[in-house]
């Protein structure tokens, strides 16, 4: 396990993890995935969670409870990325929120 974990997971976002993990049939071995998508240009990132194997290129956090898979070249990407979970009237899913470094 890593030192400094790049990313956190609200309590609300773990619960629906661990929710989606116990009763969406993911895979033995399989872990959660953060990571990016796009080219961090004028539209920025669109980041991505996700469950997969881990590979020769992650790196394996601890966060809330839940192993995490992080891609290596991903990691200065997400530092200080907040994963949260809305249910609304109007929409229900995860967000993701870049903290200000204190």
């Amino acid at each position: 396990m890593q030192a400094i974990t790049p990313v956190t997971i609200t309590d609300k976002a773990a619960e629906e993890i661990k929710n989606i993990m116990e009763n969406k049939n993911i895979p033995e071995g399989y872990l959660l995935r953060i990571g990016i998508k796009g080219s961090g240009g004028c539209a920025g990132f669109e980041y991505m969670l996700g469950f997969d194997k881990q590979k020769e290129t992650d790196l394996v956090y601890e966060v809330a409870g839940i192993s995490v898979l992080v891609e290596k070249k991903h990691t200065m990407y997400l530092l200080d990325l907040e994963v949260d979970f809305h249910e609304g009237a109007d929409a229900r899913g995860f967000t993701f929120v870049k903290k200000q470094p204190a």
